[in-house]
């Protein structure tokens, strides 16, 4: 029986490149990145990316694989992550999945349909957000697809503009097209979980340490180039907005402090859904032993399913 593939998850700011790397080290593994704008060249400073010289010489997959220009999708993800993660399996190396963007880790090891696209209709309702605002579009989506409706932000106009562009489409609810809790790679996830004030400071010191390390610089020598998913990244926006003139320098800081907290809240969700994560506290001075313990478990069959997660550390 092949040993499942390790994932670290959840919300941002938790150290969850840190610990995958640990884990990476003491597994003999590789990381597969799962973090859908550090897939981008360039978007080093504000995705808080893992320099190489930090890596301690263990590889990394996904990283820098996109231009700026490009548009990151979840199907070409799926296709490319996996293909990295049979290659490591096949070096005999163990994979290690890290990453909070919750749809692409769901992408890479869950069963999960991608159902159509029309850009035509995707450019119809995007004007339709510009002229109506997301808010309204997102009342449609709650009268044709409630369970769609439930989990997308009424402020995320991506996500809702691509329900109902599937909904129009299809004829179908978006929601019966979202993955159901079934590996296609079986694996073994471990969340990091923080009490929510400790994680809004360690929020705040992560954008102070990015303007530190020169995120303002960065996002001007990229933004010519910047394409649409990428320049809605949290950090790029706001940064974005500054050196147009919308905004003054320090009211970007305190917006990407606020928008790096709103992220954090969704990934919270997202993977709060998700029973079969196995929630460790990231202040935990053992985090890395407590993790390797549950990889262990796994491996010899002996991991107890989490069932419902308990109660959300500070909640």
């Amino acid at each position: 029986m092949s040993r499942p593939v390790v994932a670290v998850v959840g919300p941002t700011a938790t150290g969850k490149s840190d610990l995958g790397l640990e884990l990476a080290a003491a597994l003999g593994g590789e990381v597969v990145n799962a973090d859908a704008m550090q897939l981008y060249r360039g978007m080093d400073v504000g995705t808080a990316k893992l320099r190489p010289g930090a890596r301690r010489g263990v590889p990394h997959h996904q990283l820098d694989v996109l231009d700026v220009e490009q548009d990151a999708t979840v199907a070409a993800y799926q296709r490319h992550a996996r293909a990295d993660v049979a290659a490591v399996l096949a070096r005999g190396a163990r994979p290690v999945v890290v990453g909070g963007s919750g749809l692409y880790v769901r992408a890479l090891l869950d069963r999960i349909e991608f159902p159509p696209a029309d850009p035509v209709v995707r450019a119809e309702l995007e004007q339709e957000a510009v002229e109506r605002g997301p808010g309204l579009l997102h009342d449609e989506l709650a009268r044709l697809d409630p369970l769609a409706a439930s989990r997308v932000d009424r402020a995320n106009t991506r996500r809702i503009v691509r329900a109902l562009e599937v909904v129009r489409i299809t004829g179908r609810p978006y929601s019966a097209t979202l993955p159901e809790h079934l590996y296609a790679v079986p694996a073994v996830q471990i969340g990091l979980d923080c009490d929510r004030a400790v994680l809004d400071q360690r929020i705040e010191a992560r954008v102070a340490r990015m303007w530190r390390e020169g995120l303002v610089d960065e996002v001007r020598g990229l933004a010519p180039r910047l394409g649409r998913t990428a320049a809605r990244a949290v950090g790029y926006a706001e940064v974005l907005q500054a050196l147009r003139g919308e905004t003054t320098e320090g009211e970007a800081r305190a917006a990407v402090v606020v928008g790096t907290r709103r992220l954090a809240r969704r990934q919270m969700s997202w993977f709060g859904r998700d029973p079969r994560v196995h929630w460790l506290d990231a202040r935990d001075p053992d985090l890395a032993a407590r993790a390797l313990r549950l990889v262990a478990a796994a491996d010899d069959g002996a991991l107890a399913d989490p069932g419902q997660r308990d109660r959300r550390l500070g909640s």
